[in-house]
C-alpha cells in the first residue's frame, strides 16, 4: 500500500470523514511515534500524553487500548511493522476522532545539528497541540538561512526547547535541561531517568543565550531519537563523542513496547 495511509476512527479516510479534521479550525492536539516492528519505545508515555491532553481540550478521557487497537490496525491496513506515525485527535467533546497516520520509518540524521535563536514560546507548550504555525514559520526562516532548525527562546534569551525538540546541555558534569514551559517530549521523558543508570546526573535550570560558554555541549532529542548540536547562532560547540555514546546507550536500552494489544 502507498504511504501515507490514513485512517479516521478505524476506517480509512474519504471524503466524508476528513471533513471533521477540516473543520475544527487547529483545535486539537497529538502524538508522533516511531513504530519498528510493530513496537514502539515510551509506549505508556504516548498513550499518557493523548489522555491527559485530551482532558484537557475537550473533557472526557481516551482510552489507551482503543489507541493501540486504532494504530495497530492502521499498520496491519498499510501492510507495514516499520513506521512514523501520528495520532491526532479532533472534537467532538463528547466523542473525540481519532485519526492514525501512518508514514515511512524516519531517524534522526546522524551530524551536528545548527539552531538559529528566535523571540517565541509556544502557547500551552506542556501540550503537543495543532497550530504550531510560528514553529513552521521559523523553522523555514532557519532553514533559509543555512541551520538545521529554530531555538525557541523567551524574554532576556531564556531557552525554552527547539522548535520541534527538546535541548540538553553539557556542564561538564550535568546533562542541564533547560527549566523553562517546553513540551516534555517521550524521547526525554524515557532518557531523562535512565541517565544516572550510565553516570550521567541529570538537572534542570534556567539557561540562556548570554549563558551558553558556561557548556561545552549540547544535544537535542525528538521522536526520531537523539543529535549532538554543533551551534548556537554564532556560538559553536564540539561534539562530545564520548558524552553522545553514553547518552545513546542509555537511550537504545529503553525497550520496544508492543503496539498489539494483548
Amino acid at each position: 500500500m502507498t504511504l501515507p495511509y490514513v485512517e479516521i476512527d478505524g476506517r480509512p479516510a474519504n471524503a466524508e470523514n476528513l471533513l471533521v479534521p477540516a473543520l475544527t479550525g487547529g483545535y486539537g492536539h497529538y502524538t508522533a511515534m516511531q513504530v519498528r516492528d510493530a513496537g514502539v519505545r515510551g509506549l505508556a508515555h504516548h498513550l499518557t500524553r493523548l489522555d491527559r491532553a485530551n482532558r484537557e481540550l475537550f473533557g472526557p478521557a481516551l482510552d489507551g487500548g482503543r489507541i493501540r487497537a486504532l494504530v495497530a490496525g492502521a499498520l496491519d491496513a498499510a501492510g507495514t511493522r516499520d513506521a512514523a506515525v501520528r495520532v491526532y485527535v479532533y472534537g467532538p467533546e463528547d466523542a473525540p476522532t481519532v485519526m492514525v497516520v501512518v508514514n515511512e520509518p524516519v531517524d534522526m540524521p546522524s551530524g551536528a545539528q545548527s539552531l538559529l535563536s528566535v523571540p517565541y514560546e509556544r502557547p500551552v507548550a506542556h501540550l503537543k497541540h495543532l497550530g504550531g504555525f510560528a514553529q513552521a514559520y521559523y523553522g523555514r526562516l532557519a532553514r533559509r538561512q543555512g541551520f538545521t532548525d529554530a531555538l525557541l527562546t523567551g524574554p532576556g534569551g531564556v531557552i525554552a526547547e527547539g522548535a520541534v525538540t527538546n535541548i540538553a546541555f553539557w556542564d561538564g558534569t550535568s546533562v542541564v535541561w533547560p527549566d523553562r514551559p517546553a513540551l516534555p517530549g517521550v524521547t526525554r521523558a524515557v532518557l531523562e531517568p535512565r541517565l544516572a543508570d550510565h553516570g550521567l546526573k541529570s538537572t534542570r535550570r534556567e539557561v540562556t543565550l548570554a549563558g551558553l560558554a558556561a557548556y561545552s555541549a549540547a544535544f537535542v532529542t525528538n521522536t526520531r531519537g537523539i543529535a549532538p548540536v554543533g551551534r548556537v547562532d554564532e556560538r559553536e560547540f564540539a561534539v562530545d563523542a564520548e558524552l553522545m555514546k553514553v547518552v545513546w546507550r542509555a537511550f537504545e536500552e529503553t525497550p520496544w513496547d508492543p503496539i498489539h494489544p494483548g
